[in-house]
């Protein structure tokens, strides 16, 4: 039982009793009364609005409807004191027997103690972490891990019927470098001196065993592959060995998602992206062309990127993985960027 909510219905209820009526002759909108903790413990165990909110819509007095109120709400069999407070608030304290018979219920209830059924078994999709797989996860991950299971976990115990999901962005530019990385070291594991990495590449030593497991299975084979057939195979392995990482790093903190989703698998086969574009077009859905700069913004920290660096006035769809991110990270917002091209402008 959640007890601000039970309150919360026993003052709705005392108000109910009292017949108020605005101006109109028409019963006032109960929904602004809170039951909360009151400021101060010591005022009582718990507090109420319901005369603030309620006096201005009724031509009241809040004060005077507090004690109203007050003297309502002592009929209570629960309630040991009710008391105004301030300009109008009324502080409850509760009975022992209030407090011994949920502290019962608490202790029969176990682990299911605060279990609701809000809810109501709607299906919920909760995405946290998401780390590119390009490495290890660092502590900015976890503490995005900790957070989003703990909410995932919050939703379940209220009655929604959650997926954990993890999306995999194992498509773009970044793969790519993953994958020469990695190819770099793999050449070092067969005795090349590779020097220094090469700026851009990723020069982690979680790397190297990567390269030397593609060492251990393919010898020297790849170095005779053109990169168009050799970069699709090391990318695989790559994000593979990168995903075990990840995967062992989240179980060390107890965290466990239920789907693991490819980004790449959007566009493998039937371009999902596109197709999904089209529909919003068509639904006149996509804004296509040039958008003011945002108020706020200072000309000289703002310019129009539109038809710079290869980005037409108008946006095309070339690049599967940027598109996506473009939906992703700016479908909803007020600034919409198709192909990874921004249609307004971009801070300097």
């Amino acid at each position: 039982m959640n007890i601000f909510a039970d309150f919360t219905a026993r003052v709705t209820k005392a108000v109910e009793a009292l017949d108020l009526k605005d101006k109109d002759g028409v019963s006032p909108d109960l929904s602004r009364i809170a039951v909360e903790p009151p400021r101060d413990a010591s005022h009582g165990d718990l507090a109420t609005n319901a005369a603030m909110v309620l006096a201005k819509p009724t031509g009241q007095n809040p004060r005077a409807l507090a004690e109203r109120l007050a003297l309502a709400l002592r009929d209570d069999k629960d309630v040991a004191a009710a008391e105004v407070a301030g300009p109008g608030f009324v502080n409850l304290r509760l009975k022992d027997g209030f407090w011994q018979a949920h502290l019962s219920a608490l202790l029969g209830e176990g682990r299911n103690y605060g279990r609701s059924t809000i809810g109501a078994g709607r299906k919920t999709n909760v995405e946290y972490v998401s780390a590119n797989p390009t490495g290890p996860m660092h502590v900015g991950h976890c503490r995005g891990a900790v957070v989003g299971d703990a909410l995932a976990n919050l939703m379940a115990f209220a009655g929604y019927d959650v997926t954990k999901e993890y999306v995999i962005n194992d498509a773009g530019g970044q793969i790519d470098v993953l994958g020469r990385s990695v190819i770099l070291r793999y050449r070092e594991a067969l005795g090349d001196d590779i020097g220094e990495i090469p700026p851009g590449l990723y020069p982690g030593d979680y790397v190297k065993p990567v390269g030397a497991a593609l060492e251990q299975e393919y010898g020297p084979t790849l170095l005779n592959y053109p990169e168009e057939r050799w970069l699709p195979l090391v990318r695989d392995v790559a994000i593979a060995a990168m995903l075990v990482q990840i995967k062992q790093d989240l179980a060390a903190l107890d965290v466990k998602h239920d789907v693991f989703f490819s980004e790449r698998s959007l566009t493998a086969g039937d371009d999902e992206i596109k197709t999904t574009i089209e529909e919003l077009r068509q639904k006149g859905l996509v804004y296509e062309g040039r958008l003011e700069k945002p108020k706020g913004h200072d000309d000289n920290e703002w310019e129009d990127q539109s038809g710079r660096g290869g980005c037409p006035p108008v946006p095309q769809l070339p690049d599967h993985h940027k598109t996506h991110n473009a939906i992703r990270d700016h479908g909803g917002g007020d600034r919409d960027a198709i192909g990874g091209c921004q249609t307004t402008g971009g801070a300097k």
